[in-house]
């Protein structure tokens, strides 16, 4: 595989697992299971983050059994009410030891802008920049990952031109919000996005190809 591809999406997550594996699909005779893994942040918060996970680590994902893992943030589209939904998961390829006083979440991309960011400020005055990159991966292909930014990477963000070059440092964050269902029900759904801890945007390659 293609070394830059390989390096263009970096994750490494620590936690807990917090579900029993569940068939996911299969690929060339080689089974996956999804998971889903509790990662502290430095608050008391934790993020509960999907993971798909191979046949050959399942051993490593018993139910309250502590993991680390590397792997890579993927993306894909889901056919829900006839709407197309946006679906994060963190693929796993590598099982690591857990190194202490280690930040649980990490995230590392390089990819391009590939819709105009959006700026708001909320009412207390904070300054927020939601971003959509797009990463190139093998077999021409791409993983769609939405940020967000805070404070004065919002600002830095929200002048980034389709097409921009962006590398992005942060974690994988997981949000709860209500939505209103056509039957009038409220659901509560959970949300996946990067929250943008650093940031480089590279204006001159803004003519690069998002395969």
């Amino acid at each position: 595989m293609n070394y830059e591809l390989m390096n263009n999406n970096k994750v490494y997550l620590s936690g807990t697992v917090a579900s029993e594996p569940i068939f996911s699909h299969e690929t060339f005779g080689e089974s996956f299971y999804e998971v889903k893994l509790l990662v502290p942040r430095l608050s008391e918060h934790v993020d509960v983050l999907p993971v798909t996970v191979s046949e050959k680590f399942l051993k490593h994902f018993e139910v309250g059994k502590n993991v680390s893992l590397k792997g890579q943030l993927r993306s894909y589209n889901k056919l829900e009410d006839d709407k197309s939904k946006l679906i994060l998961n963190v693929f796993v390829r590598e099982i690591t030891e857990d190194l202490d006083n280690s930040n649980p979440n990490v995230i590392e991309i390089t990819g391009f802008v590939c819709k105009p960011p959006i700026f708001r400020t909320t009412p207390f005055k904070r300054e927020i920049c939601d971003v959509l990159i797009a990463v190139n991966r093998a077999y021409n292909k791409s993983d769609y990952l939405p940020c967000i930014a805070w404070g004065r990477n919002a600002r830095f963000i929200k002048d980034a031109e389709v097409g921009s070059k962006i590398e992005i440092t942060g974690r994988i964050q997981s949000r709860e919000y209500q939505k209103k269902l056509e039957n009038g029900e409220i659901e509560t759904r959970t949300a996946y996005e990067i929250s943008v801890s650093h940031v480089n945007v590279d204006s001159d390659n803004s003519n690069a190809e998002i395969i």
